[in-house]
């Protein structure tokens, strides 16, 4: 059964450059966070910080980052988008400009969590104002530019990071990259976003406490998680009581909006199926999408001694064919012929046979060998990201996706977090055994007459260890992606969407 759907500001040229501004604010969130982590080096070295402090400053800026996303929508409504929007975006604009100058390590740590909150709150932005101002006809490609924040921007932020590096002579412009963009972004949403009035009786109704208890949960779980592999994970009181309090006060924030009248985040959307389900998918979808450039970058780098700009082609192949495939995905999903599902799994597949062909990983691979590898994932992507967002947002009525758009940034954000955490300790702790495994082989042979082990074994030993990790890895999570897909046929089929701007079809919960 149709149902109307209130219609907003009509769509036009002044409109399309304001969700331009807010889109590129979004990648910019994205580049941001990345960019800095891949230069971490050479920001430590810069500022003469030890490793453990830079560490620090990426942790912390994680954290901001996931403790803003379940609330930034209901933000933007109380103060309306136009003005919280660019409130956030000056926020990340001139801590970006003062951070070069900061050398204690607490104003640091401050700076980077202030702007990570700040930029925490762009991303969600895009999706609630894809859904709120977009048309049936091309809501879709709205959600397709949305999912460039997962495709693009991530992936293309090795590149940008190896230009910086290498043409810039500057290292400060690791953090000041923020300023062209942001400030064209501004621009934009100033100029096409329309006018709206702020929600301020919304004050009064807010879950106040909750917040307080949420934001506290999700900075201790991002530290958790950021920090577990350098301070060995439980064995520190540092993880111990992050994961602790982090997991207790987001029980206890769960339990509060579930009862609170107007909640912050609407946590009863889960039992719908497409959202429940569709959402378990998406976040270890993204732990596993982890190995597609990151991580064959790192071990490129490590076995040939590569620079961050030697290996940026791997980024490239990747995010830029998003800025069309994301479209081609949407068109084929305003077929009616086409099920969702279908596009969904044969993504999935796509990039399981991309981590599967990597697992045949030697010391001989270079750039080449990962190009077809990376042509898979940047087809697989796309496929699946658009197909989820298609059939999550379609059993949302439109007041519902503010509350959408909280939920899955937050899973997008942990689901980041945790890959990257995962991958680094389970390549080292594979390392470390292989590597042991041999050199235990090699003391056997070094105990015959006239034999030694000599630094270049030894080095040979831990390049061949780093060899069999990455392989296991990626062995990993080719079955990761192939355990998702009997989930993704428990979703429920989502038709086509209807072409007119007047209604839309809400399919019933069976």
């Amino acid at each position: 059964m149709s149902k109307a759907v209130p219609q907003g500001p009509v769509f036009d040229f002044r409109l399309a450059m304001g969700l331009l501004g807010i889109l590129l604010a979004a990648m910019l969130s994205g580049l941001n966070s990345r960019i800095v982590g891949l230069a971490l080096l050479d920001v430590q070295g810069a500022m003469h910080m030890s490793h453990d402090i830079a560490s620090w400053m990426d942790t912390l800026y994680s954290a901001g980052e996931l403790a803003a996303m379940p609330f930034a929508s209901w933000f933007a409504i109380t103060f309306s988008l136009r003005r919280f929007h660019i409130a956030m975006l000056a926020g990340v604009i001139v801590i970006g400009i003062f951070l070069p100058f900061i050398h204690h390590p607490c104003a640091m740590y401050a700076a980077r969590l202030l702007q990570g909150i700040f930029s925490g709150a762009l991303i969600p932005l895009l999706m609630m104002s894809a859904l709120r101002f977009l048309p049936p006809p091309i809501r879709l490609h709205g959600l397709a530019l949305y999912a460039l924040t997962a495709t693009f921007s991530p992936n293309v932020a090795l590149w940008l990071t190896g230009a910086i590096i290498s043409n810039l002579h500057d290292w400060r412009w690791i953090f000041w990259e923020v300023v062209p963009l942001g400030l064209l972004s501004a621009g934009l949403v100033y100029y096409g976003i329309p006018k709206m009035p702020p929600a301020l009786p919304r004050l009064k109704q807010a879950n106040w406490m909750g917040l307080v208890i949420g934001v506290s949960g999700l900075i201790c779980l991002a530290i958790g998680i950021g920090q577990g592999s350098r301070l060995d994970w439980f064995n520190s009181p540092v993880i111990q009581a992050a994961f602790f309090a982090g997991s207790g006060l987001l029980l206890l924030f769960g339990i509060s909006e579930w009862f609170h009248p107007a909640p912050f985040v609407r946590f009863q959307l889960l039992a719908k199926r497409n959202i429940g389900i569709g959402f378990i998918i998406f976040f270890f979808m993204l732990i596993a999408m982890t190995t597609a450039v990151g991580f064959p970058a790192s071990i490129l780098q490590q076995l040939h001694h590569l620079k961050v700009e030697q290996t940026a082609s791997l980024g490239l192949i990747v995010g830029l064919p998003q800025l069309i495939l994301g479209s081609v995905i949407a068109i084929l999903l305003y077929q009616k012929w086409v099920d969702a599902r279908v596009i969904f799994i044969i993504g999935l597949l796509l990039m399981a046979t991309a981590s599967g062909l990597a697992s045949f990983i030697t010391h001989e691979w270079k750039m080449q060998e990962f190009v077809l590898i990376e042509c898979l994932y940047a087809l697989g992507m796309p496929m699946a990201i658009v197909c989820l967002l298609f059939m999550s947002t379609s059993v949302v009525v439109p007041s519902e996706g503010p509350f959408l758009s909280g939920i899955i940034n937050t899973l997008r954000s942990l689901g980041t977090l945790a890959g990257s955490a995962l991958i680094g300790q389970f390549l080292s702790d594979s390392t470390r055994t292989n590597q042991l495994y041999m050199l235990d082989e090699a003391s056997g042979w070094r105990a015959m007459p006239g034999t030694d082990v000599t630094s270049a074994v030894a080095n040979l030993f831990t390049r061949e260890a780093t060899i069999i990790a990455a392989s296991d890895i990626f062995v990993f999570f080719a079955g990761l992606f192939l355990i998702l897909v009997p989930l993704v046929m428990c979703l429920q089929y989502i038709p086509a969407p209807v072409m007119q701007n007047t209604a839309v079809n809400k399919p019933k919960e069976s």
